[in-house]
């Protein structure tokens, strides 16, 4: 059995979520796996970096892209706990990452609602995974907002 798994990365980045959210940002969470290797981890930081493109997945494309000392990153996956905006997936897709698994969709802003072909053509993706947990952690930090 590999420990290293859907679930085993997406509970890093649900990790990552949870900081964001004890830093008042959206709890979303973003981990980049090479070689069942975590090289890069991030959560939003559109409050604290007073940045509207700072959200988990592009922080965690840059910070790996960084790593890999490479502009792609082909052969590597993204794990995030919701569904990519359109801005991210569009960073997804240039960076051409080769799997996406997300958590918790995303009705009001996901990319498969306004660009369902972001992504390099041959990626895989994969939707689900651990939608639950990934889901209460959202709706608990907008509970706590209202």
């Amino acid at each position: 059995m590999n420990p290293f798994n859907d679930e085993y990365f997406m509970k890093q980045a649900l990790v990552e979520a949870r900081a964001a959210a004890a830093e008042g940002e959206v709890p979303v969470g973003a981990v980049v796996v090479c070689n069942n290797q975590i090289i890069a981890r991030a959560h939003n930081q559109t409050e604290r970096l007073n940045d509207p493109t700072a959200h988990a997945e592009m922080l965690a494309i840059t910070a790996a892209v960084g790593v890999l000392g490479a502009k792609y990153l082909t052969g590597c996956s993204l794990y995030v706990t919701v569904e990519p905006c359109i801005m991210c997936a569009g960073a997804i897709g240039w960076s051409q990452l080769s799997t996406i698994v997300f958590g918790a969709s995303d009705e009001k802003r996901g990319y498969r609602e306004y660009a369902p072909k972001a992504f390099h053509p041959k990626a895989v993706v994969k939707r689900g995974v651990m939608e639950k947990e990934c889901a209460e952690e959202m709706q608990k930090f907008f509970r706590q907002r209202r």
